[in-house]
């Protein structure tokens, strides 16, 4: 699969104790981006945050929550991007989303491998 050089980056902020069918959210926003043929995602747990609520979550033993930001990154062309944020927007009732231009410099695979769901 090819990105054009001028691609773009949506990044989702939840909570990891979100969910949705059953599952983490986080995990079912990756799942669904896969079956509607995004790029790429990446999913990163975050050590400490706070969002629109001002409540700080953290590592720290001290205030330990089970509700850590967890940032989702999704890297394809503008049109698959909204078109996704789409289908997953009704589901995300906590959060923060952002949509940014990006310049694409590389973009690889392992030769050999076999690929998963090809673009649609």
């Amino acid at each position: 699969m090819d990105l054009p050089l001028e691609g773009y980056l949506l990044r989702i902020i939840i909570g990891e104790g979100a969910r949705h069918a059953g599952r983490p959210l986080y995990e079912w926003i990756v799942v669904k981006a896969r079956e509607c043929g995004v790029a790429g995602a990446t999913v990163v747990r975050g050590m400490m945050g706070y969002g629109a609520n001002s409540r700080i979550k953290t590592t720290s033993i001290l205030r330990l929550s089970e509700d850590l930001p967890v940032i989702i990154e999704m890297v394809d062309t503008r049109t698959m991007l909204e078109q996704f944020l789409e289908v997953i927007d009704p589901v995300i009732s906590e959060g923060l989303v952002t949509f940014e231009k990006m310049n694409i410099r590389m973009y690889r695979a392992t030769p050999g491998r076999t690929p998963g769901k090809e673009r649609q």
